[in-house]
């Protein structure tokens, strides 16, 4: 009997042992909770190497040599303001928001591109004449609409005869839509697939209707400063087919029913007269002043005008109150007795504003998804959605930067060594500028007219010690952008 309980006492105790072992083999296997951030990374693999996005050297060396034939750019022309519809109405935008197109890439389907030349294609250049489909998948197509689920966006036509313009006539917002602000959204795609992308607006401030209020400078939001942009246009009996805008034509201008021109006002010193060259003063333009008309496209001018005030179709010589957006004026030449009074005279103001697109063709060719607005100023401003924030890096020519971003507004890079162009130009004593380019993710290329300049040293190099070339790296070239999470993408 002592034997047998010995036996079992042995018997359990290895049957613990055995669970035990489980026990401890299986937390082996088990996770275990760390303080570690698990990180998400997304390889971008290149033809160089490098972050550029299936962008090679060569590929990127083609493109600087061709680069006025493959760039193409997208304007888009609107009012600052848009005047809201009520019920049943539609107040249709005025001036009608319009988009020009710039560059010989732009293709429409017919062998022409936006240049008015021949499409360089191999059918075309042997002789075979493209087929109805080829042709179709090769039509630009555009729809511009105001960034509403509920509004279908409105088609614009590139026809015969004006493949560089169209406009969207029938754009409204309505009263159900509660937005203070909005901004147009015109996206543009060829039907083979090839989708450019969604191009976004400024702002645009929303009102009910013009004020009937004397204006005051506490209020100018809707004040128009000196040096803007604005727009001029008639309308007899405020019937919407009889609106022209003023606009330059073959050096000329006139009363236009379909396009309509951009015009910078400039406020003219008082002791100002009639000359080509004419200085200006800041502030906002006011009635009884003297202006000058500007068109912003051709740099033709008008005459010095006199703004007036209109109040139920009367001119008021005495008015002196800021000029608002919407409000009737009426223009007379400076130095001369003739007022005009007639209700055709009458013309609505509203400042012009513009936002200019800019996209570079992939040098490669295959699919590419560019979605990119941009305005022309002396620095560059990259505004990103949050997928695409860090897929950016900058060239110096064909050569690709080690590109990295610091926090969210700034974009640094290594300068590459002038070696890393040609073996044998460190020890040239000539200065070598190359230019400066963005390159998105996809491979799309954004020209930023900005130049850098590699300037030889003055003696002979002298050896620098680790720690001195690591100060040289830490104060690498800079590159400043500023965001905007609500624009899809835009670059200067």
């Amino acid at each position: 009997k002592v034997d047998a309980a010995k036996d079992r006492k042995q018997q359990q105790q290895q049957q613990q042992q055995q669970q035990q072992q489980q026990q401890q083999s299986a937390q082996d296997n088990m996770p275990r909770q760390c303080n570690t951030t698990q990180l998400s990374l997304t390889p971008f693999q290149t033809d160089s190497g490098g972050q550029g996005g299936g962008l090679s050297r060569s590929a990127m060396r083609n493109f600087l040599a061709q680069k006025s034939c493959m760039e193409r750019c997208l304007l888009i022309l609107h009012a600052k303001v848009a005047q809201k519809s009520y019920g049943n109405e539609k107040r249709f935008f005025c001036p009608p928001p319009c988009v020009y197109l710039y560059g010989d890439a732009w293709q429409f389907g017919d062998g022409v591109a936006s240049g008015h030349q021949k499409s360089p294609r191999r059918s075309v250049d042997e002789g075979v004449k493209p087929t109805k489909a080829a042709a179709s998948s090769q039509q630009l197509c555009a729809y511009m609409g105001i960034g509403s689920a509920d509004q279908e966006m409105a088609q614009l036509s590139f026809e015969s005869g004006s493949r560089d313009y169209s406009a969207a006539k029938t754009l409204f917002i309505s009263d159900s839509d509660k937005r203070k602000h909005f901004c147009l959204a015109v996206k543009v795609f060829y039907p083979g697939g090839q989708d450019l992308g969604i191009f976004q607006s400024r702002r645009i401030k929303v009102i009910s209707k013009p004020s009937k209020k004397k204006q005051s400078l506490k209020n100018t939001d809707l004040c128009v400063p000196s040096g803007s942009r604005v727009a001029l246009f008639n309308r007899l009996r405020s019937q919407t087919v009889s609106t022209r805008y003023l606009h330059v034509e073959d050096c000329s201008f006139h009363a236009s029913s379909t396009r309509w021109g951009s015009f910078t006002i400039h406020l003219l010193q008082d002791d100002q007269t009639e000359a080509e060259e004419f200085r200006v003063r800041d502030g906002y333009i006011h009635y009884g002043a003297a202006v000058k008309l500007v068109c912003t496209g051709s740099r033709m001018t008008l005459p010095r005008l006199v703004v007036r005030k209109i109040d139920k179709q009367v001119v008021l010589l005495d008015a002196d109150d800021p000029i608002s957006q919407l409000h009737k004026c009426a223009f007379h030449l400076k130095g001369s007795d003739r007022i005009p009074t007639s209700p055709r005279a009458h013309q609505r103001r509203r400042r012009l504003d513009h936002h200019q697109h800019r996209r570079g063709r992939v040098p490669l060719g295959g699919s590419c998804r560019p979605s990119s607005s941009s305005h022309r100023a002396g620095s560059v401003r990259y505004k990103p959605d949050a997928e695409r924030r860090r897929r950016l890096c900058i060239w110096f020519g064909e050569v690709e930067a080690e590109t990295a971003y610091r926090g969210e507004d700034q974009l640094v890079c290594v300068v590459p060594h002038v070696s890393a162009f040609s073996s044998g130009w460190a020890f040239e004593r000539n200065t070598l500028q190359t230019p400066l380019s963005l390159v998105r993710w996809d491979g799309v290329v954004y020209s930023t007219g900005l130049m850098f300049t590699y300037t030889p040293e003055k003696g002979p190099r002298q050896q620098q010690s680790q720690q001195q070339q690591q100060q040289q790296l830490d104060q690498s070239f800079s590159y400043q952008s500023v965001f905007d999470p609500a624009v899809d993408a835009g670059i200067v």
